[in-house]
């Protein structure tokens, strides 16, 4: 028993371990078989319950256990003096390693230069909320920045940030800045054309100057072309075939000569790019639910190309409050579309305050005559005192009162 309550011990100051048992001196493995023993000696003591021990062998008992116990305290103290050295040795080595605080501690003290690297962001891109954690790592966003290019526009657009982050400036980038200065676009515009368009830079070069030689070749003028690429930056992102598709629907549809077109192109060069479908929906509105006639049609839309980006539905709106309520020819119209262009709700206030005044006259032949373009032009201040000839005053209280 004493052997056993000296094994447990052990068993509670150490560690369990596998090896423990081969490396045991032999006086162990044999202390514990005899262990194993000790109970089929109870039992045959049991069984013989009249059999008495001689004295010798009380005797030799006695002494094996006693040599025993000796053995096993001297292999103990061995034993527990070997622990004491390798805690001991375990203490100082934990003592010497820096703690997870101490580490985490230590690498945001010292981040690793290419963490953010414009390398790691090809390889595999992070989501993140914007570009900021990226731009004091990436030339490219740094020069974008110097260029007044709105990387948060640029964000709020799936797929964009991370190909803006793929982009090297010298060799990605700058060419193509080359090629737009080429072309006449300014410096200045540069930050707003990467913002609308940053795709751009995935156009090869060769079919760039593609586009732009079939431009020369429909004798657009320099500054006409310079007119385009900076009005529109999306012009250079269709192909040569697809541009001349739409400069030729153009050009039959509303019986327009090569000069029109270029000069069509050049004023409002986001119409030759809209889309097809509603500029088709327009065209039909503008003909057949408003009655301009062809000629008209095309003057209308040389005059103000912008009606056909518009909604159609408040376009007629427009329209027929000036037609039928201002009494305003379609001959008005073609002279002044920027009636139609005009928010319907502005040009009914400024009409029915000209009314009460007395003053609502747009024919030219006639006393008191006011412009239709001056009547939607200008803020209200200047509507009042050089239109209206009124007072800010009477003009607020006439809005509260209507």
């Amino acid at each position: 028993m004493l052997i056993l309550r000296n094994l447990r011990f052990v068993t509670k100051v150490t560690k369990p371990d596998v090896n423990f048992l081969n490396n045991a001196p032999r006086i162990v493995r044999e202390l514990r078989s005899q262990t194993r023993q000790r109970p089929d000696i109870v039992s045959k003591e049991l069984d013989e319950p009249n059999t008495k021990p001689t004295a010798q062998g009380h005797y030799d008992k006695q002494h094996a256990q006693t040599g025993i116990t000796e053995a096993v305290n001297k292999y103990l103290k061995d034993e527990l003096r070997q622990i004491e050295n390798v805690q001991s040795a375990d203490a100082t080595t934990t003592n010497n390693k820096p703690t997870h605080k101490e580490l985490k501690n230590v690498s945001d003290e010292e981040p690793d230069d290419n963490a953010l690297s414009i390398g790691e962001a090809k390889k595999d891109y992070v989501p993140t909320f914007n570009l900021a954690a990226y731009v004091n790592k990436s030339p490219t966003l740094q020069q974008f920045i110097q260029l007044g290019v709105d990387l948060h526009s640029i964000e709020r657009r799936k797929g964009l940030a991370k190909f803006v982050l793929g982009l090297e400036f010298e060799k990605d980038v700058k060419p193509y800045l080359y090629f737009l200065q080429d072309q006449g676009v300014s410096p200045d515009v540069f930050g707003e054309f990467i913002t609308k368009n940053p795709l751009f830079f995935k156009i090869d070069l060769d079919d760039l100057q593609t586009r732009v030689n079939y431009l020369e070749s429909k004798n657009f003028s320099p500054d006409q072309r310079q007119r385009i690429f900076t009005r529109n930056p999306f012009w250079l992102m269709f192909s040569t075939p697809r541009i001349d598709q739409r400069l030729g629907y153009f050009q039959k549809e509303f019986r327009l000569n090569g000069d029109d077109v270029r000069f069509l192109s050049s004023k409002q060069p986001r119409l030759i790019t809209y889309n097809m479908e509603h500029i088709r929906k327009s065209t039909f509105c503008i003909r057949e639910e408003m009655g301009f006639d062809q000629d008209e049609l095309k003057c209308l839309l040389l005059n103000k190309p912008r009606l056909w980006m518009m909604d159609s539905d408040l376009l007629i709106e427009r329209f027929a409050y000036a037609h039928k309520t201002m009494k305003l020819s379609h001959d008005m119209l073609i002279q002044f579309p920027e009636v139609l262009s005009s928010r319907e709700f502005r040009l009914r206030q400024r009409h029915e305050f000209l009314v009460t005044l007395g003053r609502a006259q747009y024919d030219p032949e006639k006393d008191l005559y006011i412009s239709p373009r001056d009547l939607v032009s200008g803020n209200d201040y200047h509507f009042v005192r050089n239109v209206a000839k009124s007072d800010l005053e009477t003009y607020e209280l006439f809005l509260k009162t209507r």
